[in-house]
């Protein structure tokens, strides 16, 4: 298929699932485009069919280029899915490295928002990109957290680019810009915010990210649908604990029943997220591989070894909160678990 055809193709702006389904029938973009011409495609209005000038000078009025599969720019995290995007509307520049996604429900609480903006931040501060949906909720504020700290975010709309949705998050999209980072759609640019663009554009966020945090979800919404996709993707999925009783917990509990790994907190996510991802692009001045936060505290007490128990009874911490943090210990090789002891490893602190 010829760049122009898909460009042309992209500018009906259909639903991802029927515009695959158009071009594996009938062979091409272009055999798409010729038959729509003559009204023989349903539900494809022959005006809405723009020519090549008139999709060039929209994206020159957003201010947005084109990033196709096989261009040097596109995400290769995208090009390894089931079903990617062929092309990317994008304002700013999307980050080479991969990137943690932190996504929940628009109806958060303000512990909730709390917390998101504090994991933006941090992840902000290690050095990774963030990506999220610049959605009201838990998505905004993991955003502001990034953008307060100078961090580099992607937002993935379910609109067009250029387009400012929600309205009052305009000033979160132009710092994204402004900062580094990009805001970006397989939609074109004018799309308007149709309800039914939003679920497919989740499986971009947690496709662009190696790790995907939901802070606080209800039993539906665009945050399981990220968290499932992610899932799919074979990407590490952390969620947040909460409430058994509250609705925006629901969703976050049944993950961490289902295998999701539990985060108790800013340090406890940058500690999780450096076992997925390495160590921290922006801690280069720590200790060779000796984590900080909760689990440095944890290998100081447990040195050179003890039980959970004691661990928590000299931290006065939770037993809860310590073994989650001992499983991370021991999936980054920092501790063995033997026996009921945990032992630390030579070269956290003990010598040989």
């Amino acid at each position: 298929m010829s760049r122009d055809d898909r460009l042309m193709f992209a500018f009906l702006a259909l639903h991802p699932e029927r515009a695959r389904e158009l071009v594996e029938r009938h062979g091409s973009a272009a055999a798409v485009l010729r038959l729509a011409r003559k009204g023989r495609i349903d539900a494809i209005d022959r005006e809405r069919i723009l020519d090549l000038d008139a999709c060039r000078a929209a994206m020159d009025r957003a201010g947005c280029r084109a990033v196709m599969q096989g261009d040097p720019g596109y995400p290769a995290m995208l090009s390894d899915l089931g079903d990617p995007p062929d092309i990317l509307f994008v304002r700013g520049e999307i980050p080479a490295e991969p990137a943690v996604a932190v996504v929940g429900t628009r109806r958060c609480t303000s512990y909730g928002r709390r917390l998101a903006s504090s994991f933006g931040t941090a992840i902000a501060r290690a050095g990774w990109p963030l990506v999220s949906g610049l959605a009201r909720g838990i998505d905004g504020a993991a955003h502001r957290g990034t953008i307060e700290a100078r961090g580099v975010g992607v937002a993935v709309l379910g609109c067009g680019s250029d387009v400012m949705y929600p309205p009052d998050h305009g000033d979160i999209h132009d710092a994204l810009l402004a900062t580094g980072g990009a805001v970006i759609s397989e939609y074109p640019p004018g799309t308007r915010p149709n309800g039914w663009r939003f679920p497919p554009r989740n499986r971009i966020i947690s496709g662009l990210s190696a790790a995907v945090v939901v802070v606080e979800a209800a039993i539906t919404g665009g945050a399981l649908v990220t968290a499932s996709r992610a899932g799919e993707q074979g990407r590490v999925l952390f969620a947040v604990p909460g409430d058994v009783d509250r609705q925006a917990s629901v969703g976050c509990n049944l993950l961490i029943r289902d295998g999701a790994i539990p985060i108790l907190g800013a340090d406890d996510l940058v500690e999780g997220l450096s076992l997925v991802l390495g160590p921290p692009p922006l801690s280069a001045g720590k200790a060779a591989g000796r984590p900080d936060g909760l689990g440095g505290r944890i290998l100081e007490a447990a040195i050179p070894s003890a039980t959970p128990d004691d661990i928590a009874e000299r931290l006065g911490l939770p037993i809860s909160e310590v073994l989650a943090a001992i499983a991370r210990l021991e999936l980054g090789g920092h501790v063995v678990v033997d026996g009921g002891l945990v032992e630390v490893r030579v070269g956290q602190g003990v010598s040989e």
